[in-house]
This record gives structure tokens, sequence and C-alpha cells, in this order.
């Protein structure tokens, strides 16, 4: 089910009136899975079946690593079925088609064709880093438990328990494309909420916000970049190629950024903080800041569940830049199964290794003089706007040939094209200027939160009369 469908503008309204109908845990955490499994499965019920096997095998193995009474080698055994369960799965299903494509012999290719095209379940890699981060999570904090989850006593205990994993693990707001929430940020949040603590505004404003950067500039600027398709743009000028290299660009963002933040408006609906996931990042002027600010969630993930027991920067120079190629490498093949995304990932890798090798990654950007900053994020911009040619033309040949296109077509320009990226790029432009100045915009507080608030009317004034052809957001497909 699209948030930016007709069949979801009737479930949000009635899941929201039947969560806020009763007062009690119990029956507002059931409403949430019940709705939250109904959403996942809508259009293709037999998605459940890899969900529901997921959150059972996480389910027990969290119980089972936050008994006190769990024999260690036993604990140390469900650690690592339970990571191989949630690695495999996603191994198979994410990444079968590709290494099979990759690395079996044709004879045995044809007999078997189906393990060439097996399907990828919408949603998999995010619910799956939150199984893996419950797992990790309850092996570190044992039976001292943490905030919110501690092993239970007795029946009652124990439904209470697994309602609440069966509720963290299918969220609806963040099931499909994130944010990935760690167990240690959501299970705490886990209990009665009222209508009077809602924040309405809070959810209002990101909400407005993020429909408006899918629904009108996204959406349209799909419409715009639909040339950046191997052969569309070969013989296309110049000027019109980098338009589409920049519209893509834009268009990710907006796509992307407006998903998280529908998510964390409509997790404020019912009672729940889901954390920042873009602190827009092409105001980035290197890409170690880049990072910061882009798709904090997985940034935070990697780091915590990957990086940091790889052992981080803690075993010298040599092992610090390996453990920052793999987590990049990693992080870029978990993006899609192709080996596009695994060189979009190695690219930053290597691009961050460089930085830190030269200093770059280190101190405080914002500390920068005002010139070499304005410099550092045209450059980085740039350098991240051609990577995310890997995401558009997963085919490396295809990345090849526009690069030979835009060193040697013709001059001039198709003005039409151009002007539709400008004119829909403009309000990601505008809102990067805002998050750059609005802390020193002149005025009051309050003059600054009139002009939001005639900012956001403006937006919703936009949906509704110039909304694009409504499409499915860029990282279902992750």
């Amino acid at each position: 089910m699209l948030f930016n469908s007709w069949t979801f503008a009737v479930f949000l309204p009635v899941v929201f009136l039947l969560h806020h109908a009763g007062r009690r845990a119990a029956w507002q955490v059931g409403v949430l899975t019940a709705a939250s499994f109904a959403f996942y499965g809508w259009e293709r019920p037999s998605l459940l079946v890899l969900l529901v096997l997921s959150t059972a095998v996480n389910s027990f193995a969290a119980q089972a690593l936050l008994s006190g009474t769990t024999p260690t080698g036993r604990r140390r055994a469900v650690l690592v079925g339970a990571l191989a369960f949630n690695l495999g799965v996603l191994g198979f299903f994410k990444y079968g088609g590709m290494l099979a494509r990759t690395f079996l012999p044709a004879a045995l290719s044809a007999r078997m064709p189906w393990l060439a095209d097996i399907p990828l379940p919408v949603g998999i890699s995010f619910y799956t880093f939150q199984g893996i981060s419950l797992v990790m999570e309850s092996w570190r904090a044992g039976a001292a438990g943490f905030p919110g989850l501690s092993a239970p006593h007795g029946v009652r205990q124990t439904v209470w328990f697994h309602a609440r994993v069966w509720f963290f693990k299918a969220f609806f707001p963040q099931l499909i494309a994130g944010p990935i929430v760690k167990a240690g940020e959501f299970f705490h949040q886990i209990g009665a909420k009222r209508w009077a603590d809602i924040d309405w505004d809070g959810a209002a404003r990101k909400l407005v916000l993020g429909f408006f950067l899918k629904m009108v500039v996204a959406d349209n600027l799909k419409e715009a970049t639909a040339t950046l398709h191997f052969p569309e743009f070969l013989e296309l000028p110049r000027l019109n190629l980098l338009g589409l290299l920049y519209g893509f660009s834009l268009q990710i963002l907006a796509d992307f950024g407006g998903y998280s933040l529908i998510a964390q408006g409509l997790a404020k609906l019912f009672g729940y903080e889901l954390p920042l996931n873009f602190n827009h990042p092409y105001l980035s002027a290197s890409i170690t800041e880049f990072w910061r600010r882009w798709h904090l969630s997985l940034s935070s993930w990697l780091r915590e569940y990957l990086y940091i027991p790889l052992g981080g920067n803690r075993h010298g120079e040599a092992r610090t830049y390996l453990n920052l190629f793999l987590v990049m490498f990693l992080g870029g093949l978990w993006h899609g199964a192709a080996w596009s995304y695994a060189a979009w990932g190695t690219a930053h890798g290597l691009l961050l290794a460089v930085e830190r090798f030269t200093g770059m990654g280190r101190g405080r950007a914002a500390d920068w003089p005002r010139w070499r900053r304005f410099l550092g994020i045209a450059v980085t911009f740039n350098v991240v706007s051609l990577l995310w040619l890997l995401f558009k033309l997963p085919e490396i040949g295809h990345v090849a040939a526009y690069l030979r296109c835009l060193v040697s077509n013709r001059g001039g320009i198709m003005p039409q094209p151009v002007f539709v990226i400008a004119l829909f790029g403009l309000p990601v432009v505008l809102h990067h200027l805002w998050g750059a100045f609005s802390p020193s915009f002149p005025g009051s507080p309050a003059a600054r939160q009139r002009l939001s608030t005639l900012a956001h009317g403006a937006m919703l004034a936009a949906i509704l009369v110039n909304a694009g052809t409504p499409g499915d957001f860029i990282y279902f497909q992750f």
C-alpha cells in the first residue's frame, strides 16, 4: 500500500480512530500490529509469509538471549543462528539472482532459470536490519535487558513480550523504507498513548513537507528525468545531460527524504518518534559530512553493528581504512543486488578513506572559512550527483556511455526539460537554504514560525493542484 494512494487515505483515519478508541497499551499495540500486517500484505498477501517467519524467529531468539537461565553456550548458538537466518534470508532473496547470473555456469542456469529471477520482497532490507538490531541488543543486554524490553516471566508477560516484538518489526510507517529503527530506540516508547499528547503541529508539518517532496517534487522530476535511461540520453546535448544528472540527484533526495518525513509524521500521530533520517545532506562540504547527513539511520546501523564490531579505528590506520572500505562496499550492496551498487559503495568508501588520510574528514567542516565551505559544498554535491548515476543506470557500461556523451555530444540546449527540472528542483534548494540560514534568520522565533506556516500552506496547495504522476518510492526496490 502506497502512502500516496486513495487506499491509504481511507486506511489511515480508520486505523487512527481504532487506535485511539482504546486507552490500554495492549489494545493500541494490537490494533497497530494488525493494521501493519494488513498494510504490508494489502496488494500481495504472500509477502506476509516471510515477514511472519522473520518476526517469529527474531522474537523467540530475543527471548532466549534475554533470559537469565539460558546457558552461555546456548546463548551464543542462538545468536549465531538468528544472525545466520537473517543474513541468509536477505542474501537468498536479494542477492541469489545476482550471484547466479554472475557465477553459475550457463548450462546450469538454463536448467534452473528461476535462480536468476528470484523475486525481491519489498522492504526486506529494512525489516531484516531491524531484526538484527533486536538480536544484537538482546545479546549485549542479557538478563539485565534494555529499556522497554526484558525477559518475561509467566504467560501474561510472555504474550506481552512477543506482542511488542511483533509490533516493533511491523510498525507500518517505517516498515517498507525506513527509517531503520534500532531496538533500543523504540521499545521504551511502547505504552498507552493519549489523544491529548499527540504532537499535531509536528505531525502536520512533517506530513505536508513529506508529501510535497514526494508528490510535487519527486514525482514531477521523475517525468523530467525519464530520459536519463539508455539509450534515450545518447543524442541529448551536454547541458541537458547535466540537467538530467542534477535533476535525478534532487529527485532521489526528495523521494526518499519525503518518505522518511511521512513516516515520522505518521508515527507522531500514534505517539511514537522515529529517528531523523536526513539533515540537509546537500549542504555537506565533504563526503564524510555527507554520511553524517544522508540516510542517518543506515549510517548509524552500519557504524554500530558492522564498523565497530570490525574494530572501527581502534587497530591502526591500515585496519581503519580496510574497515571503511568493507562497510561502504557492503552498504552499497545493501542498496541493491547489482555490482553497480557495490561500485557506488566502494567509491564512497575510497573517498572517505582519502578524506581521512588527508585530514579533510576530521574536525567540523562548519568551522572552515566560508569560501572553503562553499567550495566544498559545490565539489561534494557534484561528486555525489555523479555517483548517483550508478543508481539510475545499474549497468556500468551505460554509465560509461553517459560520461562519453557528456564529453563528446553537441553543445546547445533543449530548454523545456531543463526548465522543468529547475522549476521542480528549486524547492529542494530552498529547503536546504532554509536549513542553512533559518537559525540566523532576522526576526523573532514567532516570525520564523509564521514564515514556516505560510510555506507549509503553499506546499499543501501545491499538493492539491500540482502533484505529479504517482509512482513507487525509489527505495522500495531496496
